[in-house]
């Protein structure tokens, strides 16, 4: 179904209770956007293009901020939903816990094996289509990170995704040997998802670390066996002694452990990141 053909409400700005300004950011406008019942706070920020970031665990802290400025200083919107925690909430233990707690028991975010998707994929599809209504462009950008990694990919079911990229996805929570490999989308979605991007030419990017626990190598090798070389996948050395003095435990490749240095294969990577969404989203206008 094209993102024409369903009414979506607008992302409506206004500071709440769960939409708080965050302090230390007051660039990222605070709002909300509800989608058949569900209301959820939206930061909005940038001109241009826009571009769903949806965060990682425990929720829009500051290094997620820092990778949507990022975004912003290129020429893109970006949109980060909030989905747990509190917005502008501190990277912490106790908030960790605190938010894996409740992603581990939330119906909303959870795909097991007897489930076909996670609900909120559903969500974040009518807000990539209010997004492109408002910000223009041929279509929408979409970044998930950690447990939301694979609800990008799943996002382009909807027609205004046009540029996903999953950055350590890892969920669903290798519960099995099949679960090792498998990722957030709804089965019955992916012949759609693998015919639209052989027809406008889509790539889906994949990050992580090639020694992250929750993200396998075998997830990696099932989305090119699934899409071929429409999938790039990228996995940063971080086994013991490599090159790059890259931690064992590193896991946000974008932001927790992204590091700012032209020859630092995180800013390698980002930078690869940043040339799909401007080959998809800012397309150079053909010559006269």
């Amino acid at each position: 179904m094209s993102h024409s053909d369903v009414a979506t409400p607008e992302w409506q700005a206004g500071k709440t209770q769960q939409a708080p300004v965050i302090d230390a950011y007051p660039e990222f406008e605070p709002g909300s956007y509800t989608f058949k019942g569900v209301t959820r706070p939206v930061y909005k920020s940038g001109k241009g293009p826009a571009i769903i970031v949806i965060h990682e665990v425990p929720g829009i802290y500051d290094d997620v901020c820092d990778f949507a400025q990022r975004l912003n200083k290129e020429g893109f919107t970006t949109y980060l939903p909030s989905l747990l925690g509190t917005p502008g909430m501190s990277y912490s233990t106790p908030n960790l816990i605190k938010s894996m707690s409740k992603l581990c028991v939330s119906k909303e975010f959870n795909r097991f094996a007897f489930r076909e998707e996670a609900p909120i994929a559903d969500w974040l599809r009518a807000l990539a289509r209010d997004a492109h209504r408002a910000c223009g462009g041929p279509g929408v950008g979409a970044i998930g990170m950690c447990f939301s990694g694979g609800f990008a990919l799943a996002m382009m079911a909807d027609e205004s995704v046009i540029a996903p990229v999953l950055s350590q996805p890892s969920m669903p929570f290798m519960l099995t040997k099949k679960l090792r490999h498998d990722i957030d989308v709804n089965p019955k979605d992916i012949p759609k998802i693998k015919a639209r991007m052989e027809r406008d030419d889509i790539c889906l990017i994949g990050l992580r670390f090639s020694g992250d626990k929750m993200v396998p190598g075998d997830r990696f090798k099932y989305l090119t066996a699934l899409l071929g070389d429409k999938f790039v996948g990228i996995s940063i050395d971080s086994s013991p002694g490599n090159s790059n003095g890259i931690k064992a435990a590193a896991h946000s490749v974008l932001t927790r452990d992204y590091v700012d240095d032209e020859n630092h294969p995180t800013y390698q990577a980002f930078q690869k990141v940043l040339t799909l969404f401007k080959k998809q989203l800012m397309p150079v206008p053909a010559q006269a």
